[in-house]
């Protein structure tokens, strides 16, 4: 026997789950998820910052329209704060200052940020090697994220509007007749409409298995570690430290400083794990800005980001196989943008656009736009 819903999404990640949430105030929805649970590759393995001058310009634009949900969350969503405060001070080196430049100088992002003196850099954070900043820029509004409060919060959302999370159930097999979309898992079949591909860097596989054209979906390597700050200086108050070219940033994080290489190696979907390499790259590269002398690390680990092509995530219905939505191609934006691209997708495959969203860049989001091209076999 088979069970019916309205909605099947595959993938239960942050993507997933905020569709899910709110779609199932007015549609039967099941989350399918291959893991045990929720958010195992890249949702639980974030250390996302709110920053609306992140990603491009379409990315900026869902930012800057999820920020409303991110300080003023839903009553009941969540125990506590969903950010807090932590500004984003962009450095550059004397060979940086035209990327510095430019960066500053586009329309949406020149509003967001103030120029920083290399002396006032130092101020706001001491552990910066003098000499190594030239300019920098200061982004004041960006804060820290709880994304575990917020997963959370959209699964508890979903299951309180009845909706249903299966976890150990990965989308096996696809067929689609009569307008209705059939999808077996290991112990069960399960029937809709329509389908969302949510499956993150697994979202290609997922797509092919389901008839549709691939769209180029490439999971990447990110490699975070976790260090011990020096005994001396107080942290905690630390801006995140950003490279103007992103080859490495660091911020405070629970005591402790956490640092990357900001790689992006490509990858197959995969549990990925970090490689020395990486987290060699990332000690060497911070030191190299700093005045710090990294000699333990608490804590390493990997986690996927899954770029489409124009790295524009991908939200709509795919243009040639019917009922089947894609939500995928996040990357790293997955979860500053969830509240906005969850409502959108929503929207969307209820077919029926809220004025509030109709300013969003939509076509830039879909599926069937130009950039997507079906990967070399």
């Amino acid at each position: 026997m088979s069970e019916h819903f309205d909605v099947i999404i595959i993938g239960a990640g942050i993507a997933g789950a905020s569709l899910a949430a709110n779609l199932a105030n007015t549609h039967r929805v099941i989350v399918l998820e291959r893991e045990e649970f929720a958010g195992f590759h890249s949702t639980g393995r974030s250390a996302a910052q709110f920053s609306e001058i992140y990603g491009n310009s379409t990315v900026r634009a869902l930012t800057r329209a999820s920020r409303k949900f991110f300080y003023t969350p839903p009553q009941g969503f969540c125990e506590s704060p969903l950010v807090m405060p932590r500004g984003s001070l962009f450095i550059a080196t004397q060979d940086q200052l035209r990327q510095l430049t430019d960066f500053a100088a586009q329309n949406d992002v020149g509003d967001c940020v103030r120029a920083v003196t290399a002396s006032q850099a130092l101020q706001m954070c001491p552990v910066l090697r003098p000499g190594y900043v030239a300019a920098a820029v200061l982004e004041e509004a960006a804060a820290d994220m709880d994304v575990n409060a917020l997963h959370q919060g959209y699964l508890r959302q979903l299951r309180q509007r009845g909706g249903r999370v299966l976890l150990n159930a990965e989308a096996l097999e696809f067929s689609y007749a009569k307008a209705i979309w059939q999808v077996r898992t290991h112990d069960a079949t399960f029937q809709a409409p329509v389908v969302v591909n949510a499956a993150g860097a697994w979202a290609d596989k997922v797509a092919v298995r389901a008839g549709a054209r691939p769209l180029g979906i490439q999971p990447c390597r990110r490699t975070a570690v976790l260090v011990d700050p020096p005994p001396d200086i107080a942290t905690a108050k630390f801006p995140m430290v950003i490279d103007v070219d992103e080859t490495f940033y660091f911020k405070p994080d629970a005591g402790l400083l956490f640092l990357t290489p900001a790689d992006e190696n490509p990858i197959d979907a995969c549990d990925v794990q970090p490689e020395e390499i990486d987290v060699a790259i990332a000690i060497d590269r911070v030191q190299q800005a700093t005045t710090l002398q990294i000699s333990r690390i608490r804590k390493r680990w990997a986690g996927l980001r899954s770029f489409a092509p124009d790295r524009t995530p991908v939200i709509g219905f795919d243009p040639c196989l019917s009922g089947f939505f894609w939500l995928a191609g996040q990357g790293g934006y997955g979860i500053q943008t969830a509240p906005t691209a969850g409502a959108l997708a929503a929207a969307l495959i209820r077919q029926d656009l809220p004025s509030e969203l109709r300013e969003l860049p939509i076509n830039e989001l879909s599926p069937g736009r130009a950039a997507l091209v079906a990967p070399a076999s």
